[in-house]
């Protein structure tokens, strides 16, 4: 599955970025896949060192680790970790 994300802004906007960028879409494109690497590397870190402390046989690929600590619980989204806080902030 893929998922696609637009980003609209004004031609002012954009005359902004073009100062600094060949294509806002390149921009776009090189702040996404970065955070993602950022954030694929920080889930290997966790399930590796967890996989390991608990006995758990570790996937083969860096796809199926993070597929994993999600199906295990031990990796979250940002909407569930919010939920959860306004959960345990609740009287």
């Amino acid at each position: 599955m893929t998922h696609t994300y637009s980003v609209t802004l004004t031609d002012t906007e954009k005359l902004a970025l073009d100062k600094h960028f060949l294509s806002p879409q390149d921009l776009v494109d090189n702040i996404v896949v970065n955070q993602v690497r950022i954030s694929t590397d920080e889930i290997i870190s966790m399930y590796t060192t967890r996989a390991l402390d608990e006995g758990v046989q570790i996937p083969s690929t860096r796809e199926l680790i993070v597929a994993d600590a999600f199906t295990r619980g031990w990796a979250k989204t940002a909407e569930q970790r919010n939920a959860e806080a306004e959960a345990s902030d609740t009287p």
